[in-house]
């Protein structure tokens, strides 16, 4: 039935292509319009968990390659997309690894994290006017489905892909993946993903407001929706307020529900994120809400055969208050104040930092309520401007997390430090 959809929904997007320019009579060839890229990643987190629990850390080298080709000419355009990935671990043993929120090597029955992991996926394309088509190895980035690109390697899912640009301003989604791949191991089906089906769109209304609609079915999971708004009220020379409201609505099949003794099925969670932003200075200010029955709160990502989660992708949080922790639980309210800085107007271009305090409270488990949490983000990123390290990034980022009894059940607290350096290498 939805693969019938998917078909009708296509034969619509075909129907309308008189808005905007043929993308694929701008077609170059196969060959011409390829690109190889390699992202060199060295990745390091580091978890001081308090309340007793055990300490984790892992470090690694990755590599990341990844090959689109351009589209044969012609009125069907066709194409490949491919990645090959390799990582190497250099620390994370002797029972430091094995935390899910780092997660880099997966752990073999003994509990030993493996020493490296190597895989590839491919993917063909197909281009008609500026509707593309593609079926094989994916990262998909939507707000249903988000494939984490957050830690050593990336996430990817097989499935089809239909993304369509016929109206201007107008961006349209529907697919289908059958297997997940788990960024810290080697099969094309670790995640243990029945299917999901994604579909939806954004709009770029005005210069200044845009929005979205998304909607997702994890088979034998849950059904979700998601919401944006999005609007930019320009104020004075380099000056502008942002409104940003995202919300998804969760109902958890309920089969799933009772396996994951999540007490109810539906959760709804929502944030209203204010951004002031003058020269070089950012000013946030954002109230996130989670209500509903289900003890799981917001439930995203993870891995359904080992973690008992969901599978729709470690990104799939498109919320204000997101840092460590996500401040999703059952029924609670967070604010954050956040502020950034740009230290190009000071002569350091490509320097930042970010500083955000959130804290949360209400927060219900199965077993109590009226919990709390709250944490300090801090985060330094530094980009090469030029010369033969030019685009090599450096992100240090550290967060202090603290949870109270209560909310135990829920989250657990400590202090994290993440370093990132990646360098993009644009081979051709």
């Amino acid at each position: 039935m939805f693969k019938q959809r998917i078909c009708l929904i296509a034969l619509g997007i075909l129907s309308a292509t008189q808005a905007m320019a043929d993308g694929q009579a701008d077609a170059k060839g196969f060959v011409e319009d390829s690109s190889l890229k390699v992202l060199l990643r060295n990745a390091y987190i580091n978890r001081d968990y308090k309340d007793g629990n055990k300490d984790k850390a892992e470090w690694g080298q990755g590599f990341i390659g990844t090959f689109s080709s351009g589209f044969t000419q012609g009125t069907v355009g066709v194409g490949v997309d491919a990645f090959g990935l390799y990582a190497l671990r250099l620390d994370g043993g002797k029972g430091r690894s094995g935390a899910g929120g780092i997660d880099f090597f997966k752990q073999d029955n003994s509990g030993k994290a493996a020493n490296d992991l190597a895989k590839a996926g491919a993917a063909v394309k197909f281009r008609i006017s500026n509707t593309v088509l593609t079926y094989g190895d994916q990262m998909p980035a939507l707000p249903v489905l988000n494939y984490d690109n957050a830690r050593l390697l990336p996430e990817s899912y097989t499935g089809t892909l239909i993304t369509s640009k016929e109206i201007k301003g107008l961006e349209l989604n529907a697919g289908r993946f059958t297997a997940e791949s788990r960024k810290s191991d080697e099969g094309r089906d670790s995640g243990g993903l029945k299917s999901i089906n994604v579909l939806g769109g954004s709009y770029q209304f005005t210069e200044q407001f845009k929005g979205a609609f998304y909607a997702s079915d994890v088979e034998d999971v849950l059904k979700k929706q998601y919401v944006n708004l999005n609007y930019v009220f320009p104020l004075a020379t380099d000056q502008s307020l942002t409104l940003d409201f995202n919300g998804y609505q969760t109902k958890l099949d309920k089969s799933y529900a009772t396996k994951a003794k999540a007490g109810g099925q539906d959760n709804k969670i929502w944030s209203l994120a204010a951004t002031y932003a003058t020269g070089p200075h950012s000013f946030t200010l954002a109230h996130q809400r989670s209500t509903g029955d289900s003890h799981l709160g917001y439930a995203y990502g993870g891995y359904q055969r080992d973690q008992g989660r969901v599978g729709d992708g470690g990104n799939t949080i498109y919320l204000a208050n997101s840092y460590w922790s996500d401040f999703n639980a059952e029924d609670e309210r967070s604010w954050q104040l956040g502020y950034g800085l740009d230290f190009g107007a000071f002569g350091v271009p490509g320097l930042t930092y970010n500083v955000a305090y959130v804290r949360g409270d209400n927060i219900t488990t199965a077993t109590s309520s009226g919990g709390s949490e709250r944490e300090i983000f801090n985060q330094f990123k530094y980009v090469v401007q030029s010369g033969p390290a030019k685009d090599l990034s450096v992100k240090v980022r550290s967060s202090v997390l603290r949870v109270s009894q209560k909310s135990s059940d829920y989250n657990v607290g400590g202090n994290e430090l993440r370093v990132f350096v990646d360098y993009p290498i644009n081979v051709f």
